[in-house]
């Protein structure tokens, strides 16, 4: 698959590095494409950077979006006709401290943070993962054969679920799988299993604790 990360920093930067290793053909992107040179050649011939415009422009298969939670709406609309029928893997979290009214207003809603980008990239499918790992396990824990770390995820539909499924297995890392997108509070910051770094019979354990109250 071609994937277009937007936003490189560790998370996006970590993903990237692993998804080229697995074999896709990767596009780093963020607002100083020539910082994320090194990035790119680090990752191998799989792998260059490009400005957010031009992964965009690139029609990739998949856009994992590892940007602040503020960036969201602008990226829905300059980007609109980019991203129809393709997958978002939305790997944001909503931190008011750092972005605003549009993130405590998504806090308080009656709806949650995944569906709020969903709506916003409302002709693509969304995906969420990867917003629950912290960096050092991401980087550090992919690729292993036992005692695999279990990534939470959801999708929106049966083509995303698949996406999601094959783009954190291909890694080395156990996907699991927790519902549609009205599923996800449980992965916000300050939730239940935000921050977990857990094998995935004790991930589901936990899902289903938090779920039974």
């Amino acid at each position: 698959m071609k994937i277009g990360i937007i936003g490189s920093g560790q998370i996006g930067g970590n993903l990237g590095k692993h998804w080229a290793k697995a074999g896709h053909q990767v596009l780093f992107s963020s607002r100083h494409p020539k910082e994320l040179i090194n990035l790119a050649e680090n990752a191998g011939n799989n792998a260059r950077a490009v400005s957010v415009a031009e992964a965009f422009e690139a029609k990739a298969d998949v856009y994992l979006l590892a940007v602040p939670f503020k960036a969201i709406d602008d990226l829905a609309e300059i980007y609109a006709g980019e991203y129809e029928d393709k997958v978002i893997i939305d790997a944001t979290n909503p931190y008011p401290e750092r972005d605003g009214n549009v993130a405590q207003e998504v806090r308080d809603a009656n709806y949650n943070s995944t569906e709020y980008t969903a709506v916003k990239f409302n002709t693509a499918k969304t995906v969420k993962a990867f917003n629950t790992i912290p960096a050092q396990q991401l980087q550090n824990r992919a690729f292993e054969n036992t005692h695999k770390l279990a990534i939470p995820f959801a999708a929106q539909d049966e083509l995303s679920k698949t996406v999601g499924l094959e783009l954190i297995e291909g890694i080395g890392f156990d996907a699991c799988y927790i519902g549609d997108l009205r599923e996800t509070n449980i992965m916000d910051p300050e939730h239940e299993i935000f921050g977990k770094s857990l094998e995935k019979n004790e991930l589901e354990r936990l899902i289903a604790s938090a779920r039974a109250y």
